[in-house]
């Protein structure tokens, strides 16, 4: 059965629904398609306020993403899973930026890895980050950002890159048309430093 939602046709059986109002903002993966490509939607979070969340870290203890906003800039990752090497290469690019971010603009990153804890937190030590990572086992809070999908792996998160001001206003959006479509940390530090526009100048 398709639902039509506003602009958007989604074919709801291969879509985990969370939130009607968000479905066109998400990247689904249709029957028969190739794991991990996506169509690009034409309504995003970008400009939107950043859904809010709180999820088990690897530090030890819950992480709220409003209570980092109090602090200052976030950056919010969304990662299919603890297998995926791809997210690993972000991450290893955003752990070698993190401790600058953090003392000079007041920036913590928050990778969410849609694993049960145990699998994320051995993914940080494999891969000796230098950020905490943040367990989203039900893909509940992927499912609010870039949305989820059905894999080989089981239910995976889409990956997304996600730069919110103090405001709680998303000032970046980049959802990943195939699994190695990426940004990585050091462009997102000078996009930050450049009052959250592209440092290269682009659109």
């Amino acid at each position: 059965m398709e639902t039509a939602i506003g602009p958007c046709t989604i074919d709801k059986p291969y879509v985990a629904i969370a939130n009607a109002s968000r479905l066109c903002s998400r990247r689904v993966q249709p029957p028969g398609g190739q794991e991990g490509a996506h169509p690009t939607a034409d309504v995003t979070l970008e400009h939107d306020d950043a859904p809010d969340f709180t999820l088990d870290s690897t530090a030890g203890e819950p992480v709220t993403l409003s209570e980092t906003l109090a602090d200052g800039p976030t950056v919010v990752l969304i990662n299919r899973g603890h297998w995926c090497s791809f997210c690993a290469e972000q991450l290893q690019t955003f752990s070698e930026v993190s401790y600058d971010l953090w003392f000079h603009d007041d920036v913590d990153i928050l990778p969410v890895v849609t694993d049960p804890l145990g699998a994320v937190t051995e993914m940080r030590d494999r891969y000796d980050l230098d950020v905490q990572l943040l367990a989203d086992p039900t893909g509940e809070v992927a499912e609010q950002y870039s949305g989820t999908e059905e894999t080989s792996h089981g239910l995976t998160g889409i990956a997304a890159t996600y730069v919110v001001d103090t405001d709680g206003t998303v000032r970046y959006e980049q959802v990943a048309d195939h699994p190695g479509d990426r940004t990585y940390g050091n462009y997102v530090r000078y996009y930050i430093r450049n009052d959250f526009a592209d440092p290269f100048g682009g659109a």
